[in-house]
């Protein structure tokens, strides 16, 4: 088996399992819930026996320390946490471990011209997302909502513009609770390459220039990107409710492909 790279990789799967096992709960496993516990959550002792694993393993695994995770040890752990599939992903990244279940996707820095293309031939709002949540294409209709921000010359980064413009805060319904979401979205999406140093950059700046990112980032929350009720307050077409489905596409599973789909039945206030 091979041995976890680096200290901070180490340090961030530590984190994240000891953040997981403390949200655990004797009867969510089927264990006895024993006597008075002093930490919430399960103890190292009863995940490892869970997961069939040596208690000196797992805690070894929590304090950051070099040993060796083997993708069948991984898989008994994240089944003993009863992590869901995007947890999972997230833990295998961290570890550097290839869940067989879901392999890695290539990625290229390039936007094919047909997938420009058909953004245009949507009438709903649609953008195209990158590995680092830049919105890399978009059609008119997302144009309009987002006005004020993806007709700007520079900066196009989702995560800047919901954590640190004023602008969002006033657009997004029920702002803090979706920047929230978004932040373990983004976790879930990141994985392993929290590492790579465009995404490491981007993680310090919005630690220390949001502390609503900063206060999300040390809960560890992942949840996977699977769309729901969105509502906007548009300064001139009002409130505007929509479903979102975020895609990956067949050929670029590096982008993702967000719609926003009107929501019937919901009512629109217009200005």
């Amino acid at each position: 088996m091979m041995m976890l790279r680096t200290p901070s990789q180490r340090q961030a799967l530590g984190a994240f399992v000891r953040a997981h096992r403390a949200r655990l709960t004797p009867d969510l496993v089927g264990l006895p819930a024993g006597s008075r516990r002093r930490t919430p959550g399960l103890r190292r002792e009863e995940v490892a026996q869970l997961a069939g694993l040596s208690a000196t393993w797992v805690c070894w695994i929590e304090q950051g320390r070099e040993v060796a995770a083997s993708p069948p040890a991984l898989d008994r752990l994240a089944d003993a946490m009863l992590l869901l599939p995007a947890e999972r992903r997230y833990l295998f990244d961290l570890a550097g471990r290839r869940d067989p279940r879901e392999p890695p996707a290539p990625a290229d820095p390039n936007v094919p011209g047909a997938l420009a293309a058909a953004l245009d031939a949507i009438a709903l709002p649609a953008y195209l997302l990158d590995r680092l949540w830049q919105v890399r294409a978009w059609n008119a209709p997302a144009a309009q909502l987002f006005s004020g921000w993806l007709d700007r010359p520079s900066d196009r980064s989702m995560l800047r513009f919901i954590f640190l413009d004023p602008m969002a805060r006033d657009l997004v319904c029920d702002w803090e609770v979706r920047a929230r979401r978004v932040a373990a979205e983004f976790r879930a999406d990141c994985g392993l390459r929290l590492a790579e140093p465009a995404l490491a950059a981007l993680v310090e700046e919005l630690c220390r220039r949001s502390a609503v990112f900063a206060q999300c980032w040390t809960e560890q929350a992942v949840i996977g990107r699977e769309g729901g009720e969105r509502r906007f307050n548009h300064p001139t077409d009002g409130l505007r409710h929509y479903e979102q489905l975020s895609l990956s596409v067949a050929a670029r599973p590096d982008l993702k492909l967000v719609l926003l789909t009107p929501l019937a039945g919901a009512e629109t206030e217009t200005r």
